[in-house]
Order: structure tokens, then sequence, then C-alpha cells
């Protein structure tokens, strides 16, 4: 291990310095406290964070079974920061009316603002590189998370309706017929199959 610093204690392994890395995290920390607002909007009770979901979405990459050609481990590191933006721009959902375009670029703005505070590193390029592959839906990883991202929201969905017994059908209704991928599928389907 080499270091320019003339002292073993003062020097710190190779990558993020730890500020950057800790402001970085502190940043992050919107992602637990930011409500996911669809659930809000329905009038749902203790709704999940966005931490919450790109957690469980995390799990779902994990189990997903072995697909030819998938690199699970960039499913799981994709899930887990698809919508990281959002602990500068919040939870932007359809009925805000704020156009596709224009979500896109407040997005990447915060994106590049958080890959900065990591000081433009390799972890940073890493980040910016899997949240694009995955806003512009460009690999079969990609695909496989954005349905993860449907999956994860009607499952919470049915777990809200049974909980609290609302109905949130319309959650449902916005993702029928959009999966990609046969695990999306399958999945969806066995959720659906829940509610009746």
């Amino acid at each position: 291990m080499s270091s320019s610093s003339s002292s073993p204690s003062s020097s710190s392994p190779p990558g993020v310095h730890p500020s950057s890395a800790v402001d970085f995290l502190s940043l992050c920390h919107r992602l637990k406290t930011t409500k996911r607002a669809g659930w809000i909007r329905r009038g749902v009770h203790g709704p999940e964070s966005v931490a919450d979901h790109m957690y469980r979405m995390g799990l779902m990459a994990l189990i997903a079974p072995e697909i030819p050609g998938i690199n699970r481990d960039r499913c799981v590191k994709m899930a887990i920061v698809h919508d990281i933006a959002e602990a500068i721009v919040g939870d932007i959902t359809p009925s805000d009316g704020v156009p596709k375009l224009e979500k896109s670029r407040m997005e990447k703005e915060a994106l590049d603002h958080m890959c900065k505070l990591l000081g433009g590193e390799s972890r940073a390029k890493e980040i910016a590189e899997l949240w694009m592959e995955y806003e512009e839906n460009s690999s079969l990883e990609a695909k496989i998370v954005k349905d993860f991202d449907k999956v994860e929201m009607i499952l919470q969905a049915l777990e809200y309706e049974k909980e609290q017994g609302i109905n949130l059908d319309e959650f449902f209704q916005s993702t029928a017929g959009k999966f990609q991928t046969d695990v999306g599928k399958a999945w969806a389907s066995e959720i659906t199959s829940r509610r009746k």
C-alpha cells in the first residue's frame, strides 16, 4: 500500500475520500425520509420511503432466478441506485404534471451533483452509468430492474390493501401488460392472483 502521506495513521485507502463518502451518504439519508408520493395521495397510513422501495428491489434482484446473459450483481446495484436522484428532487409521479423530459433533466442534474460529491471517482462513474442504463432501458438488466420497480409497487399495493382495507386497484391497472421480462410477468401474475 502506497501513500503520499508520511504518516500511516493519516493515510486513507485509495478511492472516495472519507469526507466525500460521508457527505454523499448524508444526502442519501433523504431517501430514507422521503415517503413515496403515490401512497400519500391515496391516503395510505405510514407509507414506505423511497429507500424502502429500493431496498426490496435490491432483494428481488438478489433472489431472482439465474437468467442466461444477465449479470445479477449489476441488477442488484441498479436497483439500489435507480431512484437515487430522488434524494434531491423528491418522488415525482405522473400525477404531478411534470413533463417526462423535464423530470429526466431534473433527475440527471441531481445525479450529476451527487456524483460530484463523490469526487467523480470510479464509484461515481459506476453509479452514473447504472442510473443512465436504467433510465434508457438500454440493457436486459435494465429491463429486469424496470419490471422489479413495477412488481415491488404492486406487491406493496397488495400489502397496503390487506393491512389497511383500502382499494389500490389503479396501481395494478397502471402496470397491467407493461412487464418486459418473463420473471417480471411471472412475479406480477403471482401477486395479482393473491388479490382474489
